[in-house]
This record gives C-alpha cells, structure tokens and sequence, in this order.
C-alpha cells in the first residue's frame, strides 16, 4: 500500500469520553481513522507516532489546556503544520480568539455544534491532506522516473564507449587485412588474412544481431516460433553453439541432463540461444582451465537449467543489476573478450517470454556464478 492509499488520521482531544464518541461518530467516514486522548500529554504522544491530517482540541482541559497544547504543537516539527480547530463550551471572546490563533488555530467551533458545519470544514482539511499525500507519492515517482534517466544516460554513455570500442577493432582488422590483400604476398599469408577478416565480420555481425534482438524484444516486435520440442535437443544445440569457446580456454565441461525426455512448449532457436549465451559467459569469465557445468533437472511442473562456473564472480551489489542493458562489471570489461554488455539483457527478455524466470547466484569476486533459468513444461 502507497502512503497516498492510507487511511486518514485526525486527532480529537477531550477530557470526556462522550464528547471523543460524538465527535468520532460526527466524523467518520470510509477512509479516515480516529485518534482519541483524553489529555494534552497522551495527544503528544500519539503525535510522535503518526501522520495527522487534523487536530480538534477542547479548550477546557484539566492540566494542559488546549491553548497550551497547541503551542507545544507549534514548537514540533513534525507536529507544526497540522491544522488546529479548537472546540469550546465558553464564550469565545476576543481575547480567546486572539490567543487561539496564535497558537496556530485555525478555526474556533462552539458548542453545542453544528454538525453540518464541523463536517465541511473537517473533510476540506481530510481533502487537502490526501491531495498533499499525491503530490508527494506524484514527486516521488518523478524522482524515481529521474533517477532511472539519469542511470539510462549513464549507460549510454558506457554503451557508446564500449561499442566504438567493438567497432573500432574489427573495423581497423578488416581495413588492414584488405590492405594486405592488395599486396604480392604469398597465397598461404593471403589465405590466413581472410581467415581473420571472417572472423572479425562475425564478430561485427553478432553485434549487430546482439542491438536487433534487443531492439525488437524491447519494442515487442520479436516473436516466438513455439513448438512441441525436447530439453535435450535444446541443450545439445546450445552446446555446439559453444563448445569452441569452452575448448578454446581448456574448461573442464561437466553435463548433467535428466535421463527421461523433458518436453517444453518453446522456441528451439531462442531458448537455444539462451543457454548458449550463458555458456559463453561462463567461458569468457572463467580463468583458463576452470570448471563450467550446465546442468537439468525437473522439478514439478517446472525444468530448473543451472550454468555454473568457477570464474571471477560478480560483486553483491551488482547481481541486482546485471540483467539491465548494458550492465556490465567495470573491472571485468578487460575479461569479457568482446561484447556490449546486451547478452544478458536479452537472456532474462527471452526467457520472460516463454514464461520463465532467471537469477543469479554468486559468493562474491573470485567465487564463480550460477545462472538458473525455470522454464515451465509441458504435461
């Protein structure tokens, strides 16, 4: 519940208890809630505990009178602004007045009262009480809605940076291979260069695809190819797909997989690509010669895929973030070969789109990381 949606409190201050349950049942209404002292010294107490829309208070009080509770009102900040109706039996007299005001009244009401006229000016306080609670909940939602700008442009900036870094480097290998490629150089040099070039061009064009991907899912505009497919298909996909990443850094692969076939209603290609991302990143992050394992297993209704690897791990504080564009760990963008920081943005998108969920798990820098992806299956 949002501080706008809470109920209402004003406070009724009197000696007699009678006068506390007529003012109260004068009063009430859906929405409010009713605070009751029988003396100055218990009306403070309550104002140290809650928010007050509005303050009626006797005048004549044994002990701490109203006027002098209202002061002590007027001396709290918390309690300084709230607004004071003091309701009296005597005369009120100029002078009564004149001291009430100053206290911060800002009405009197004689008894016996009108009770028309005490429930307008009561619900004209309740009214602006809860317009103010709005535009403070309107405030705060403008300062989160900043402060998620302020973060976005910053990820801008580090996306440019990172990107015409990406750009530039196989770019610049292209540019000098075809360089070399104009020159008299031996057919087995020349054969080697356009082996760089070709790679470096799938490189541009994963990148590429990498902003698409986003771009689209984003926008809505990506859609799911569902069919009746097995887990196992699924996973021996996602393996191929990076199986020379793991190689290529010596990784020790473990595979556990459930015996019997899990069937999903799912896109093959994408949900290939999911897990095919995770191995990647396991690879990538992981010091030569560590552990990555992907493993299966079915729970319930549900398949649980875990990605675990013995890597460099991810800061507490930045799990929370890691699936937003562009996240990426400043002190492992030297280790991460290549990339925008998307990957794992697009994963978590792909994944909510077959009605899955993803999370991280991680002890800390030097410790690894467990990526777990539920994925729900069929009967």
């Amino acid at each position: 519940m949002t501080n706008a949606d809470k109920p209402i409190n004003f406070l009724l201050v009197d000696d007699l208890e009678e006068n506390l349950q007529a003012l109260e049942a004068l009063l009430q209404r859906e929405g409010l809630t009713c605070l009751k002292a029988r003396s100055g010294e218990e009306a403070l107490e309550l104002l140290l505990t809650h928010d007050v829309a509005l303050a009626l208070l006797d005048v004549q009080m044994p002990g701490m009178n109203g006027f002098e509770l209202a002061e002590f009102m007027r001396g709290s900040e918390r309690a300084r602004h709230i607004p004071i109706i003091f309701v009296t039996a005597g005369a009120a007299d100029s002078q009564r007045r004149f001291r009430g005001y100053e206290a911060g009244a800002v009405d009197f009401i004689q008894k016996p009262i009108e009770t028309d006229v005490l429930r307008s000016k009561a619900n004209v306080f309740f009214d602006l009480h809860q317009q103010r609670r709005q535009i403070e909940a309107q405030r705060d939602e403008l300062e989160a809605a900043a402060q998620a700008l302020r973060r976005a442009d910053r990820h801008k900036d580090s996306f440019l940076a990172v990107l015409a870094h990406e750009l530039r480097n196989p770019v610049a290998a292209l540019s000098g291979g075809l360089h070399l490629l104009n020159k008299d150089i031996p057919p087995e040099r020349a054969q080697d260069i356009r082996g760089r070039m070709e790679r470096m061009l799938d490189h541009l064009s994963h990148l590429v695809d990498d902003l698409l991907d986003v771009s689209r899912v984003s926008q809505g505009k990506i859609s799911l190819k569902k069919q009746r497919i097995e887990l196992g298909d699924v996973l021996q996909s996602a393996i191929e797909a990076s199986q020379h990443t793991i190689d290529a850094a010596r990784h020790q692969f473990v595979v556990e997989t459930p015996e019997v076939p899990v069937w999903l209603e799912a896109d093959h290609t994408r949900l290939a690509q999911i897990v095919a991302n995770l191995l990647n990143n396991a690879a990538k992050y992981t010091p030569p010669g560590g552990v990555v394992t992907l493993a299966a297993a079915v729970d319930g209704r549900t398949v649980t895929i875990k990605v675990s690897d013995t890597g460099i791990g991810i800061p507490e504080e930045m799990q929370p973030k890691i699936f937003e564009i562009f996240a990426q760990v400043e002190d492992h963008l030297g280790k991460s070969q290549g990339g925008l920081g998307i990957g794992l943005a697009l994963v978590r998108q792909l994944v909510a789109l077959h009605g899955g969920a993803i999370t991280v798990d991680s002890d800390g820098e030097g410790q690894g990381s467990t990526f777990t992806v539920r994925l729900p299956i069929l009967a």
